[in-house]
């Protein structure tokens, strides 16, 4: 039987195999991380939205409408890049 003090320092080289791991595959692939600040991004923008309304909306959709938004305004931005910068694409 191994000691204590031992386990804990194989599980936690274990769990920091993990997360460079994971550190490794976020810098990789952008797409989720970009997705997962745009959805943070929208928590902020929904309750503008369903305020701005005066509650004629319900919070569903006025997260639909915060999410079109910037996803509208992401694509604006790319075209933008894709019209004046095309030699990087």
């Amino acid at each position: 039987m191994k000691p204590v003090h031992l386990r804990r320092t194989i599980i936690a080289s274990q769990v920091l195999e993990e997360i460079t791991e994971i550190w490794y595959q976020w810098r990789r692939q952008k797409l989720p991380l970009y997705l997962f600040l745009a959805m943070c991004f929208n928590l902020v923008v929904a309750p503008m939205v369903y305020a701005a309304t005066g509650e004629e909306l319900s919070r569903s959709q006025s997260w639909g409408l915060g999410l079109l938004g910037l996803t509208t305004l992401g694509l604006s931005i790319y075209l933008f890049f894709v019209m004046f910068v095309p030699e990087k694409f």
